[in-house]
């Protein structure tokens, strides 16, 4: 089982490793949220697109590299006659996947090996944080959509996404 520190952060940290297991997790929460996204909408049968923002995607990478976690690099935006239940399920799927991310990457906290402990504490620690941001019902994130779409909903979601990810970060703190 994983207790304290892994390892690997015990000793003085290596930039690289550390740079690659940000990528790693970060990117895969945040590849397969868009998916999710794209995967739902194309389901209802509406066409989907995933589209970069460069700028955003540069951003990212640097605040990743400060150790601040913001990432933005683009979002699925999808077409179709105007249905709240539809654009709200294709909004649904992304955070939903986070969540189950968090599962996924934190069954890897309980590998015999400290690097697998590491790269699960961090999957845990992006997937948790981007599952309660995406669901705060502001601007142009998904928790909006969903709020607009079923209030009930989006309290199933949103509650046990921001519970779970004030207990990673303040009960397990950011993982540098």
């Amino acid at each position: 089982m994983f207790i304290g520190r892994p390892a690997i952060l015990e000793r003085p940290v290596n930039a690289i490793v550390l740079f690659a297991i940000c990528m790693l997790t970060a990117g895969v929460g945040f590849l397969l949220h868009e998916l999710a996204h794209k995967y739902v909408a194309l389901r209802y049968g509406r066409p989907a697109v995933f589209r970069a923002d460069y700028s955003l995607l540069f951003l990212t990478v640097m605040s990743g590299i400060i150790g601040f976690l913001f990432a933005a690099p683009g979002a699925v935006h999808h077409r179709g006659p105007p249905d709240k239940r539809i654009h709200g399920l294709v909004a649904l799927a992304g955070p939903v996947t986070n969540l189950g991310l968090l599962g996924v990457f934190g069954m890897l906290l309980f590998a015999p090996i400290g690097a697998v402990q590491t790269i699960g504490l961090f999957g845990v620690w992006i997937n948790a944080l981007l599952a309660a941001f995406n669901m705060l019902p502001l601007g142009p994130l998904d928790g909006r959509t969903v709020w607009a779409w079923h209030r009930g909903v989006f309290l199933i979601v949103f509650i046990p996404s921001a519970i779970i990810a004030v207990i990673v970060l303040f009960g397990v703190g950011i993982p540098l």
